[in-house]
């Protein structure tokens, strides 16, 4: 981050210095020189460098006033705190006093990035935030000086975070805005400010906190409140109730989907299950243009080695926003030939033989497990998308499809009934054995076994008691996905194939 001096660093998050560590005495001391410089920040005592502004963030299980000591230790050139500390034990040391140590953080990484030269992309919706960040960054990354966050940092804190650790030749930094209650994305398009700012797709996801579709799609939208006046707003162009709530606020936007009327639009979708091959328009080419060109109405083919539907909309809204920084349809096809899968997001597993398909899409003989690894989160639009992987997999590979399933949390008074259509969609498909685990996910069992007389399923109330029966449920040669909400910790599971087949 840009180097500031500790006098200005209080200016910018409106701290005073805290009155028990800056006696006469501790302002005289050589250890507190308002001339030092910040030259990074810290929430974690075990990261900090020498140099680094440490803020104090109060937690559910730590609470940061209780590591001063070691930040100083390892080098804090200054602290941000919200309680009082003690005068003797902090003497001496640069403390700034704020009301709320989380607003700080945000306060400081809004100065930062309006002071910095890098253009910010934004990136919201219900599904898909991440794989499309990360298929944003590979294409981009290849041209530009492109930051990401390290992790999915995408709330009051992480985000501040990202913006505050971008380089100083940076040149785009791509952010996540995530949300589970309404004027939470507002407060963080504020800070980032985006030159670019997408929504994926809105739908049923933390109903637990905004009651219904449209107060999710309302704060879904509220990502253009921070965008800059030239910004490019881009939304998918599927999701009705979005379109239709953006020409209200009679503000420019551009789409993407597979209607007609999408400015980036996706044809042609084909997918062997391990991988993917679409074409996307050219929005550029007038239309009369495109009809003398003959071939290129098609547009661009794209191979895309990522599984189903869902990753081709990821990669779609990504070329939406990679067009903005001029990247030709040709050295966007380039870069996603590269593109690997995120960790427990539709990640393919194969446990115990060789890989099941190669680049071309060729597939090998049975023998083995393979595992769809996407326990990191679910909602019903998710599951949807994991659901129809599996059933194109093993069909294609003729080998019997399993369902390890979660609850889907914080989905509130629809919990119940988007658990019963999960059943019915369930049966529907081409699983034969549901294992589930909770007791919301029990109600998408009981469902699904009333619909279908051929499903087999087992359910157990936590995943200790799944691994325990997985021995005699899971045969070699089974393809698996899991699937289910953080609180399910499904990735118990996974290492448990894995110890089993390996």
């Amino acid at each position: 981050m840009k180097r500031l001096s500790i006098t200005e660093l209080a200016k910018i998050i409106k701290a005073s210095h805290g009155s028990r560590a800056t006696s006469h005495e501790a302002e005289r001391s050589p250890d507190f020189r308002d001339e030092s410089r910040v030259t990074g920040v810290s929430i974690d005592s075990r990261t900090v460098r020498p140099g680094d502004c440490f803020f104090a963030i109060p937690g559910d299980n730590h609470d940061g006033h209780n590591f001063l000591v070691d930040a100083f230790a390892k080098g804090a050139s200054c602290a941000v705190v919200s309680k009082d500390v003690s005068p003797n034990q902090f003497s001496g040391k640069a403390i700034l006093k704020v009301s709320d140590t989380i607003k700080a953080l945000g306060d400081l990484a809004r100065w930062f990035r309006k002071n910095c030269n890098f253009k910010v992309v934004a990136i919201t919706g219900s599904v898909g935030k991440t794989t499309t960040r990360q298929i944003l960054y590979h294409v981009l990354s290849r041209r530009f000086k492109t930051h990401q966050p390290v992790k999915n940092f995408n709330n009051h804190i992480g985000l501040p975070l990202t913006l505050l650790a971008a380089p100083a030749d940076c040149q785009i930094v791509i952010t996540e805005l995530g949300s589970n209650h309404p004027g939470e994305i507002e407060n963080l398009t504020k800070i980032a400010s985006p030159d670019i700012a997408l929504v994926t797709t809105v739908a049923p996801a933390h109903l637990e906190g905004f009651g219904d579709l449209e107060t999710l799609t309302s704060e879904k939208l509220s990502i253009s409140k921070g965008l800059d006046s030239k910004g490019a707003l881009i939304l998918n162009g599927d999701c009705p109730g979005l379109i239709a709530l953006a020409k209200t606020q009679h503000r420019k936007f551009l789409t993407f989907g597979s209607s007609p009327d999408c400015d980036y639009r996706l044809e042609n979708f084909r997918s062997d299950g391990l991988s993917s091959r679409f074409e996307i328009s050219n929005p550029a080419l007038p239309a009369l243009e495109c009809r003398c060109r003959g071939s290129e109405v098609e547009g661009t083919e794209i191979y895309l080695p990522l599984l189903g539907l869902g990753n081709a909309y990821n990669a779609l809204a990504a070329w939406a926003v990679a067009d903005q920084f001029q990247i030709t349809p040709a050295d966007f096809a380039d870069a996603l030939k590269t593109i690997t899968p995120v960790s427990m997001r539709t990640e393919i597993l194969q446990i115990g033989s060789s890989a099941i398909g190669s680049a071309a899409g060729e597939t090998s003989p049975k023998g083995g497990l393979t595992i769809i690894n996407d326990c990191y989160n679910a909602n019903p639009a998710s599951m949807k998308n994991a659901l129809d992987i599996l059933n194109t997999l093993s069909k294609k590979q003729n080998r019997r499809a399993v369902f390890i399933c979660g609850d889907m949390a914080e989905l509130g008074a629809q919990t119940e009934k988007l658990h019963i259509e999960l059943g019915k969609q369930i049966a529907e498909s081409n699983v034969s054995l549901l294992l589930t685990v909770g007791h919301l996910a029990l109600l998408a069992a009981d469902t699904a076994k009333n619909e279908s007389s051929t499903l087999k399923t087992h359910s157990f109330l936590c995943v200790e008691q799944l691994c325990d029966n997985l021995p005699k449920l899971i045969c070699d040669s089974d393809i698996i996905l899991v699937k289910g909400s953080r609180v399910n910790k499904l990735e118990l599971a996974v290492e448990k194939l894995k110890t089993l087949f390996s």
